[in-house]
């Protein structure tokens, strides 16, 4: 029996994406250019930018303006809005198509109560002909490929992502992300992969399927490859201070072997080079505030790092925090990680 050659997947007419690809979820407040920087050097095939709010968008406020910003050696990308209203929808779209990135995303799955307060995120759940008439409203607004991340249902009584899939494929979605969770679960109890399976094996289904949630080593995504069928993973939390997890789970999946963990040097310079592009990006001070939130990931596991930790995130000053990360990497840099 000839063995079968792996077929790319492909999204729209012009992005393809290697077999079984691997791509960075969006998250807010985590997934900006320096993060997906590090992200994309440490092998996604895919990423999105934090979502971005369509009437922010609209009234032209800085804050979701400085979220559309995007770099070549990003691509393929793609720029994630949410929203309740279809004119916002509509006219978010077309801001976006103006940027240029491959793929405009809509997100139905953020379950935080200020999103879902709006009639947004994951709120739409509850209301399938709303998610129909916003996602068309995107797709008339634009010539880009538009895919959807969302989730199983609104609670354990309203499943409904079997129907949502059908119905957004209909209108001209070209990719589907599902989150195995409910809105009410929000990121508690185990993801549930069954419902993503049977849309992925639903055979009016033919658009790409990426299932989403508790991936976080490299024999798991395996075993949902061959469990689930889907089209490829997208990857969240795990890739927080670890983002060499796409190259480990690409190097499992390709060989069955475990890479080495990375070293405290590798460690460091990816820390390093986040920052370094942080700084670039929003400013010397800002750039090392918000640095604050992923120096305990990057470190986490070293014996007796407390000290280290605490001085990285009450520092301004970009010289001590050279210093503190030159000093990590003297006192660890013999460790191997377990």
């Amino acid at each position: 029996m000839t063995e079968l050659c792996p077929m790319p997947v492909r999204i729209g007419p012009h992005i393809q994406l290697p077999d079984f690809p691997l791509l960075l979820a969006p998250m807010e407040d985590v997934s900006d250019p320096p993060f997906r920087a590090v992200c994309k050097e440490g092998g996604a095939d895919l990423m999105y930018t934090e979502f971005i709010s369509s009437e922010g968008l609209i009234r032209d406020a800085i804050k979701s303006r400085q979220k559309l910003d995007i770099f070549e050696e990003e691509r393929p990308i793609g720029i994630q809005i949410f929203g309740g209203d279809e004119e916002a929808m509509g006219l978010s779209a077309k801001i976006i198509d103006a940027t240029g990135p491959d793929l405009l995303d809509i997100n139905f799955g953020c379950p935080v109560k200020k999103v879902v307060c709006k009639g947004a995120g994951a709120a739409v759940l509850k209301d399938v002909p709303l998610m129909v008439r916003l996602t068309q409203a995107c797709i008339k607004s634009t010539r880009l490929p538009v895919t959807v991340k969302t989730r199983l249902g609104w609670d354990e009584d309203s499943k409904n992502i079997e129907e949502v899939a059908e119905r957004l494929q209909d209108i001209g979605i070209a990719a589907l992300s599902i989150h195995g969770r409910t809105r009410a679960q929000l990121y508690k109890g185990e993801a549930d992969w069954r419902l993503i399976a049977a849309v992925k094996n639903n055979p009016r289904i033919h658009i790409p399927i990426f299932g989403n949630g508790d991936i976080d080593s490299p024999q798991k995504a395996l075993e949902y490859k061959n469990r689930y069928g889907v089209d490829g993973i997208m990857i969240g939390r795990a890739a927080i201070g670890h983002p060499w997890i796409f190259r480990e789970l690409k190097h499992y999946l390709a060989t069955g072997e475990l890479l080495p963990p990375p070293s405290v040097c590798e460690r460091v310079a990816a820390a390093r080079k986040h920052l370094h592009f942080s700084i670039r990006w929003k400013g010397s001070k800002l750039g090392v505030l918000e640095m604050r939130r992923h120096w305990a990931n990057y470190l986490k596991g070293l014996p007796g790092v407390k000290e280290y930790r605490s001085r990285l995130v009450t520092t301004e000053s970009m010289d001590a925090i050279e210093e503190v990360l030159q000093e990590v990497e003297e006192r660890y840099a013999e460790l191997e990680w377990i």
